[in-house]
């Protein structure tokens, strides 16, 4: 397993060869993340890219009104600032901090550097790229169609893969943002789910008891988007064992 506060929690990261990895290692810097925390709005030039480790990130679609939705999420298994190696330097959605916790960052120009060079770099990149698209795909299907109940319940268990414990730290009216719909139709749901056992929560977490109650409830979108990913890189997981052993380090970015 990767050692604590190390590049390689994060599974782009532990899955590149040994070679592309220690070229980026000596570049990548520890950047905390806060709850809140801005790291793109709408149109702005991006000039880094972000590798969560155990922070989790919210990328939201905002409308004129102010209103906005959770279209996906990044935690350990992605990357922030797809629009930096795909040809453009700015993106149309703002990405906001939804868990806080450690990622790295990286100069965009170097990952498009990178990138450039072809190898096992791009094509991790150009795979999860696809794996998000999916996750954002599904998610506008997800919310026009299945019920609220439904839709927390893949909410909460996305949001649990990419912690290390069963208590998620956010108010329902941060989930109600997330999905798009009133606070009091995610209080609503999660009184259900508490009833049901398979939550506990009190203003500012929830704890999940029973992961297959929410597996149990949830939609078939949970599912869809965790297989994609999971298929998409399926064959280079093996690399991370061998990476987590060597963890590099990197200096700092005050939060």
């Amino acid at each position: 397993m990767p050692l604590p506060d190390s590049p390689n929690q994060n599974r782009l990261l532990a899955a590149l060869p040994t070679a592309e990895f220690e070229r980026l290692a000596p570049r990548l810097e520890r950047a905390p993340l806060l709850v809140g925390q801005t790291l793109y709005e709408p149109g702005g030039r991006l000039e880094y890219v972000y590798f969560p480790t155990t922070a989790i990130v919210s990328l939201l679609s905002v409308l004129e009104s102010g209103a906005s939705a959770e279209i996906a999420a990044v935690g350990n298994e992605g990357i922030l600032g797809i629009s930096l190696f795909m040809g453009g330097d700015t993106t149309s959605s703002s990405a906001v901090v939804q868990a806080s916790g450690q990622s790295y960052r990286l100069s965009g120009r170097l990952l498009k550097e990178e990138f450039d060079r072809g190898g096992l770099t791009q094509r991790l990149l150009l795979r999860y790229t696809q794996a998000l698209l999916t996750q954002m795909s599904q998610t506008a299907a997800c919310t026009r169609h299945h019920a609220i109940e439904q839709q927390l319940c893949r909410w909460l268990l996305q949001t649990l893969d990419r912690l290390p414990t069963n208590d998620v730290v956010i108010t329902h009216e941060l989930v109600a943002g997330a999905l798009g719909v009133r606070r009091e139709s995610i209080t609503e749901a999660a009184g259900n789910l508490q009833r049901a056992g398979i939550v506990r929560y009190r203003r500012g977490h929830i704890a999940v008891l029973k992961r297959q109650g929410l597996e149990a409830g949830a939609c078939e979108c949970y599912a869809v988007v965790k297989n994609e990913l999971d298929r998409l890189l399926s064959d280079v997981q093996h690399r991370q064992s061998a990476l987590a052993a060597a963890p590099a380090a990197v200096p700092a970015v005050a939060a």
